[in-house]
């Protein structure tokens, strides 16, 4: 059996004539002799009105019950889809988290999938030629349905395709694949035809939103190649894929950016063991995600210390630091909005030198002031001020030529 996993998010399912789009592109995979299993999105909009109407009723809505609520939207998605597919003579049958079942965890708002029945699904599929499966959500071993968090549809078709052994899963978006950077703010950017699993997880992970970053994780570790493509052309997409020995050729395939940054300081932290534990333990502890850390020279045996958190945690990370700063003698916390964060990313950084450096001289040529920077193996990170982002994102993706095709 050819099994195909399709997924489609929720401008692609808005309303009908979205809908017959999708159908068509069902219906090509079916004429191609595959098995679908096609997973779909909310209708755009219907997670947040859901949400909304959640606040409406509580000041602060049960996570249990508010996933109950949100998933109906995935719900209403897979019900009208089969309708129209069995209009249109295929068999087809709609189906929900835990009718797969989807096993998660009881994080609610923000499940991990734990496991997935791939036998009880094959079954279905051999009297099926399309199942129509609810992105988004799962169950937990009570029974109780879960949800998988913001864009959670990716990483429940990469993790159905690489449950069901599928030979590839097809992302469908408002976009016709992924991009050497924002094309909203670099009309040279151009489309990649293929990225590596790693630098697509490092463009998730600064900002880049064509993909949750978790369904990258699982397609990594699963082998899973995810093409992502346009539900409304033909364009051949981009495909995600195991890293080979022609993508290290290039220095740097992307320009990613992050305007969700807020830069905190501690002032005149005293220089001694076990400071810095008592500054992060806390953050950690109330699931703070601190990004860049930057330690200044110690004089006098008192230093500073500057990290960045996301600016949803600003308040509460600000509130458990004033605490820690009158416990160890620290003089001031201080706080700014006002900056971002650019990244180069590239597996080629690996094997070429002079990435830094070219990054750093393209900078300094538009007087772009760097306060942080942070490093991977595959990525060059730094923190500027956010004025400065759009210049910034334009002078690197030329800097690096990202407007020409390799070997160009």
């Amino acid at each position: 059996m050819r099994i195909l996993v399709q997924k489609f998010g929720g401008t692609s399912v808005a309303d009908l004539t979205c809908m017959r789009q999708v159908q068509s592109k069902v219906e090509k995979a079916l004429a191609e002799g595959y098995k679908v299993v096609c997973v779909l999105s909310a209708m755009a909009g219907e997670t947040n009105r859901l949400l909304t109407m959640a606040r409406e009723w509580s000041s602060r809505p049960d996570p249990s019950e508010q996933d109950v609520l949100v998933a109906t939207g995935e719900q209403v998605s897979v019900a009208l889809f089969s309708m129209l597919l069995k209009d249109a003579g295929w068999n087809a049958r709609s189906i929900l988290g835990f009718q797969m079942p989807m096993r998660t965890d009881n994080d609610f708002g923000k499940a991990r999938i734990m496991a997935i029945d791939a036998e009880q699904l094959k079954k279905q599929m051999e009297v099926h030629d399309v199942l129509v499966a609810a992105g988004f959500q799962g169950c937990d071993d009570c029974q109780r349905i879960t949800t998988l968090g913001r864009g959670g549809s990716d990483t429940s078709a990469v993790a159905l395709a690489a449950a069901l052994n599928a030979e590839r899963c097809e992302i469908y978006t408002d976009v016709d694949g992924v991009y050497t950077t924002d094309p909203n703010l670099c009309s040279r950017a151009r489309k990649l035809d293929r990225i590596a699993y790693d630098e697509m997880l490092e463009m998730a992970s600064m900002g880049a939103k064509v993909l949750q970053i978790r369904s990258v994780e699982f397609a990594k570790k699963y082998n899973v190649p995810v093409l992502v493509r346009s539900t409304f052309s033909d364009a051949s997409g981009t495909l995600v894929t195991k890293e080979d020995p022609s993508m290290e050729q290039v220095k740097v395939s992307g320009i990613a950016y992050d305007k969700d940054q807020a830069r905190v300081t501690l002032r005149e932290v005293p220089d001694r063991p076990g400071v810095a534990a008592a500054i992060f333990v806390p953050l950690a502890d109330a699931g703070i995600l601190v990004d860049m850390i930057i330690q200044n020279v110690s004089l006098q045996g008192r230093t500073d210390m500057t990290f960045t958190v996301s600016r949803s945690d600003l308040e509460r990370t600000l509130e458990l630091l004033e605490k820690v700063a009158e416990d160890i003698g620290a003089t001031e916390v201080m706080h700014d909005l006002g900056v971002c964060k650019v990244s180069v990313i590239g597996v080629g950084m690996r094997n070429h030198s002079g990435v830094a450096g070219t990054a750093f001289r393209a900078l300094t040529s538009e007087n772009i002031n760097i306060m942080m920077i942070s490093t991977s193996e595959i990525k060059i990170s730094c923190v500027i001020e956010e004025k400065y982002l759009e210049l910034a994102v334009r002078t690197l993706h030329d800097a690096f030529g990202l407007d020409q095709n390799p070997g160009i």
